[in-house]
């Protein structure tokens, strides 16, 4: 056999090694999602989500077909565009989900929901496969790409929230999508390149307004386009991103449809400052937000307690030496076009928090998409401490080593965690001990326990009819996902006092919001605890009864 042949027959071996990895990989992501999807509960934007996809399409079949509309009885109860007060949310995520929901779900809130925590988890292993997709470029090898991949999935928060956070997930995967295609069109910066990152620009911004941040990375990126085309100028082909972007951005979000110019002005202000005013527990301390401003440390903080310490140290590696690479660089190439693209990705909109202080709460989901740029220099620098354990003198290799086996224990306990977790990955803390995480922030904040609480009365009370309390709308979110007659069978009784228990009840369930896992001091006795739901040793959830 030639020199030629063994050549190729490794890279063919290579090739194949490669296709039936990442193809393996997210064949068993994708079967994970049809196995979990339908283990979680209502979260509390879920419904009045949904709502913002059906006054939407309302509105569209309004312009195509008015008679037909006027003759559905359903249409009534959807409340027309220019009255609701979310229609300036995002609707890309959610007016094609309502058009699959009229097509197979038939009113059923049951299959509903299920059937959109299956199409969320999707969206969100798209994201997962552009976040591969541009760590196999930056680090020029497929292995290191389907780490950042796996880094992703054993994230307990963001594996959680993939089949419910229909807001920032999915923004998240829509994102990364458009930082893929953006390196993608600026290698090579033909027209259909630049047309279809103008696509996932337009589909990031109408699942969340805070996509318009991509621009401030795509334009720089493309006039510095490290291969452009003959045909056209940088100049031209930004011209040609802007103007596609906008029109697609408009004609995948029917309320700016419905806005004159001026009150297009007027309602770009509220788009991208959404108002709220909550309380919201950090550090022990309940902040009455907006009147109180949460403190400049608030998302660096959240970051790191709810990120396994393995992948933080790494990043922190990772940052520097994408640092340094970018200092040393003497042109633009590929990796470090990434290197500039993940380091502001990362650091942007953390300095925009912190300097403008935007309204912010439950968590840090706000900016969860930044993470995937965080896992880029989490990569990053796994990749020097494994060049370190090979190329160092032997004292630096041991200690490269050791960071390296550490980083890989870590995330197997991480993953043993999720699944003893499971479903309630979305409170992991990855160092706090479950006392401090229970004093110092919120819980379930998003109330998906509620389900569960729910299941465990309707099976131990064998009564017809069955008086409960608590916070209304997360009871009335998780009892969509029960069957119909156990939801008959639930008689919710208001409280004197907000989401406190109630002498009228048999039944009274929390999920402790925004007073640190502990029982406030209630105006009217809750009865007995009957019911706790302990996760990763947190206690979040407990059922009481008179």
């Amino acid at each position: 056999m030639s020199v030629f042949s063994s050549v190729v027959s490794v890279r063919v071996q290579q090739r194949y090694y490669q296709i039936l990895s990442v193809s393996g990989f997210f064949g068993l992501l994708l079967l994970l999602g049809l196995w979990l999807h339908r283990d979680y509960g209502v979260s509390a934007d879920e419904p009045n989500n949904h709502l913002n996809g059906l006054v939407q399409i309302k509105y569209v079949a309004q312009l195509l077909f008015p008679e037909k509309v006027q003759q559905q009885p359903a249409a009534a109860l959807i409340p027309d565009i220019r009255q609701f007060k979310d229609s300036d949310h995002g609707v890309a995520f959610e007016l094609p989900l309502a058009v699959l929901s009229f097509v197979f779900t038939h009113n059923d809130s049951r299959a509903f929901y299920f059937m959109r925590h299956l199409c969320s988890f999707f969206v969100f292993v798209l994201g997962v496969y552009a976040l591969y997709t541009l760590a196999r470029w930056y680090l020029a090898d497929w292995r290191w790409g389907l780490l950042a991949a796996m880094l992703l999935v054993v994230s307990p928060r963001f594996f959680a929230e993939a089949f419910y956070n229909s807001k920032d997930i999915v923004f998240m995967a829509c994102f990364t999508m458009s930082m893929a295609t953006l390196a993608y069109a600026w290698q090579r910066p033909t027209t259909a390149r630049i047309l279809l990152h103008a696509l996932a620009t337009a589909l990031a911004i109408d699942v969340r307004a805070q996509g318009l941040l991509i621009f401030l990375f795509s334009l720089p990126l493309l006039l510095l386009a490290s291969q452009p085309t003959a045909q056209q100028s940088p100049f031209k082909m930004v011209a040609l991103y802007v103007s596609a972007s906008l029109v697609l951005i408009v004609a995948g979000w029917p309320y700016l449809w419905s806005l004159s110019l001026a009150e297009l002005w007027q309602a770009s202000d509220k788009i991208s400052h959404y108002p709220w005013n909550g309380p919201v527990l950090y550090l022990g301390h309940v902040f009455q937000v907006p009147i109180e401003q949460l403190p400049w440390h608030y998302i660096p903080v959240w970051l790191f307690v709810t990120t396994p310490v393995a992948y933080s140290l790494a990043a922190f590696l990772g940052l520097i030496g994408a640092f340094a690479a970018l200092l040393r660089a003497k042109w633009l190439t590929l990796p470090r076009g990434i290197d500039l693209l993940a380091l502001t990705w990362l650091l942007l909109p953390i300095g925009i928090v912190i300097v403008f202080r935007p309204i912010v709460y439950n968590g840090w989901r706000h900016l969860y998409f930044i993470y995937p740029a965080f896992l880029l220099v989490t990569v990053r620098g796994l990749r020097l401490l494994y060049q370190a354990a090979k190329d160092f003198p032997i004292i630096w290799r041991a200690s490269a080593s050791l960071l390296l086996l550490g980083t890989g224990a870590e995330t197997g306990y991480t993953l043993w965690r999720m699944a003893k977790a499971h479903p309630y990955e979305n409170v992991y803390f990855s160092f706090l001990s479950p006392q401090k995480a229970e004093q110092l922030f919120e819980l379930d904040y998003w109330g998906l326990s509620y389900r569960e609480g729910l299941e465990w009365v309707l099976a131990h009370d064998s009564a017809q009819i069955i008086t409960f309390c608590g916070k209304g709308g997360y009871l009335e979110n998780n009892s969509l996902l029960l069957p119909i007659k156990q939801r008959a069978r639930l008689h919710f009784v208001p409280s004197d006092t907000y989401a406190s228990p109630s002498e009228k009840a048999r039944y009274f369930l929390t999920a402790y919001h925004y007073y640190g896992g502990k029982a406030q001091h209630y105006p009217v006795d809750p009865g007995q605890e009957v019911y706790t739901i302990y996760a990763d040793g947190l206690r979040i959830f407990s059922v009481f009864r008179h």
